[in-house]
């Protein structure tokens, strides 16, 4: 386990060791968490729990907008947050466990190495949105509500309320370029993928 005692030491110590998973805080001296979640998004989709003693629901939702995968904020239990980190590892564990790969509409999906091409070309997703589009392409032509999402990608512990599902949808569409019609929203009802919306 690394320890960073500021942003900018943070982005050396990933730079030269990597990481299975990262827990940031928001108030980071040097660099703020906000920039350093920012720049490890630019290279990296390792699972990401952001930590901050603000409660605002604008910074949860930033914070998910940036590219964390989680969110905490402080005074927080540690067992939780351990049981959420435990929760994201195992989540890609599974992943890897599973085919090699899957494809639909013009998206491959490449389990062992997570990485997504759309058209051949690749595609950098986060550890969020990749489980989105894994869970929406397996179930593909099946409507997945907001709290089937949740509940499937964040767990039952998680607390906020389903605009951070729109949020990590809307960063998906963005990056899916045309493919993002196959992200099908049915209204008062959730999300589908399909072949040919």
């Amino acid at each position: 386990m690394l320890e960073a005692a500021d942003g900018k030491q943070a982005l050396v110590l990933f730079e030269e060791h990597g990481a299975d998973l990262i827990i940031l805080d928001i108030m980071l001296p040097e660099l703020d968490g906000w920039s350093v979640c920012k720049r490890i998004r630019k290279t990296s989709n390792v699972p990401i729990i952001m930590l901050t003693a603000r409660s605002d629901e604008d910074d949860t939702l930033l914070g998910f907008e940036l590219g964390a995968d989680d969110y905490v904020t402080k005074p927080y239990s540690p067992p939780i947050l351990l049981a959420r980190a435990k929760r994201l590892l195992e989540s890609r564990h599974v992943r890897e466990q599973e085919s090699d790969t899957l494809s639909s509409s013009g998206i491959m999906i490449d389990f062992p190495s997570r990485t997504v091409s759309v058209d051949g070309e690749s595609c950098s997703l986060t550890h969020t949105e990749f489980e989105i589009l894994a869970y929406l392409m397996k179930n593909k032509g099946i409507i997945i509500n907001r709290e089937q999402l949740i509940t499937k990608i964040w767990g039952y512990d998680f607390v906020g309320d389903d605009r951070t599902v729109n949020s990590h949808i809307r960063n998906l569409r963005s990056k899916l370029g045309e493919h993002a019609k196959h992200i099908v929203t049915v209204v008062r009802s959730g999300y589908k993928f399909e072949d040919s919306p």
